[in-house]
């Protein structure tokens, strides 16, 4: 039973060997030249002027919810389109009904202004 993981063993082993041989190599032949300007935080192209702790405001979170919404939807569709030949009218009839909903939540979502951003 065990031996059917041996490959998948192998795999890691090989995956986490190589990517510490080329890290350690990186460190070894990169040239180190630190630099005032490289060594400063960055942000935007100027320094920063507010704490990084700032509030942000909420829309910014609204917007980043229905992006995992709408994403997730299409994560859904692929494994669809392939099984549609097995699953038929009815899984058809289903999808429809899921995007359906989905449809009314985006149309939902754009009265209430939600994707509007000032």
């Amino acid at each position: 039973m065990l031996e059917q993981y041996f490959p998948i063993l192998l795999f890691i082993i090989v995956g986490l060997g190589l990517g510490l041989l080329l890290l350690s190599l990186g460190a070894l032949l990169a040239p180190h030249r630190p630099d005032p300007e490289k060594l400063s935080p960055y942000e935007c192209g100027f320094e920063a002027f507010e704490d990084a702790r700032m509030k942000f405001d909420v829309r910014y979170y609204l917007v980043a919810i229905l992006f995992i919404i709408f994403d997730l939807e299409i994560a859904f569709l692929f494994p669809w389109a392939i099984v549609l030949p097995e699953i038929g009218f009815s899984g058809f009839v289903a999808m429809m009904i899921f995007l359906a909903v989905l449809v009314v939540g985006f149309i939902y979502e754009w009265k209430k202004g939600a994707l509007e951003w000032e």
